[in-house]
């Protein structure tokens, strides 16, 4: 009944599989509306999000498990567990706050595929707190930061 009742809320986009809370929805209930211009979001995986705009978004300062190219059975798993606690905290929150930013990409590549897979970056954070603290706290993300014009390797811990 539950599970029924919080899905109604859902709605799933048929060209990317996105599932983004319906704008029509009032407090108290599940919202995920960004203070970036009114926008709202939808929650492609835990790092990823695509605004009301079409624009991905590569959240920034965090990396969670794939879900889509998982290299073990765990990746996969810990992947859906992160873009499900993702879409909980959303769901659940009294404020969210997407912030574009700069991305670390050597110059001149932003926006293209030769920088974070053609993603923008940003910041978002719900009820003042960053959710990439949160899930590296719960243990479904690892800290990633980057440099001004480039990044480490990826980490990926969960298949050893």
């Amino acid at each position: 009944m539950i599970v029924g009742f919080i899905g109604s809320f859902l709605a799933p986009d048929a060209t990317t599989g996105d599932t983004a809370l319906k704008n029509s929805i009032v407090a108290p209930q599940p919202k995920a509306s960004a203070t970036r211009g009114g926008s709202s979001f939808s929650i492609t995986d835990g790092d990823t999000i695509r605004l009301d705009d079409g624009t991905r978004v590569r959240l920034v300062g965090f990396n969670t498990p794939e879900k889509f190219e998982p290299q073990c059975a765990r990746e996969a798993a810990l992947g859906n567990r992160a873009t499900e606690r993702l879409r909980e905290l959303v769901a659940t929150a009294t404020s969210t706050d997407v912030k574009l930013v700069a991305c670390a990409c050597a110059p001149g590549t932003e926006g293209t595929k030769k920088c974070n897979h053609g993603r923008s970056c940003g910041t978002l954070k719900v009820n003042g707190r960053d959710v990439g603290q949160t899930l590296i706290s719960e243990g479904l993300a690892v800290p990633f930061v980057c440099g001004a014009n480039g990044c480490p390797p990826t980490p990926r811990p969960w298949c050893r």
